[in-house]
């Protein structure tokens, strides 16, 4: 315990870039970035940018959503461990 506190105060604990994707994560990802790609080759002015403020808005979305889940995956992992320290076995 004593060392990933250390690692988290020299700041070499980032949880937000450690994600390991399944070969679901992944396939769908190149579906997403075929598609991406699809309807923006087609998108041509106004619509094109239009559409890079919605595609900036919802990374955006996802962002927040993800530093939500985190926090509260987090206080759920704290809450969990603090009972199993504190609760007596009768």
């Amino acid at each position: 315990m004593a060392n990933i506190l250390e690692e988290l105060w020299r700041g070499n604990v980032v949880p937000y870039g450690s994600v390991r994707h399944t070969p679901e994560m992944t396939q769908l990802m190149g579906y997403i970035a075929r598609h991406h790609e699809k309807l923006t080759s087609n998108l041509t002015g106004e619509l094109k940018e239009t559409f890079e403020k919605l595609d900036d808005c919802w990374n955006e979305y996802a962002e927040l959503c993800d530093k939500e889940v985190f926090i509260h995956a987090f206080r759920l992992g704290m809450q969990i461990a603090i009972a199993a320290m504190t609760e007596r076995d009768d």
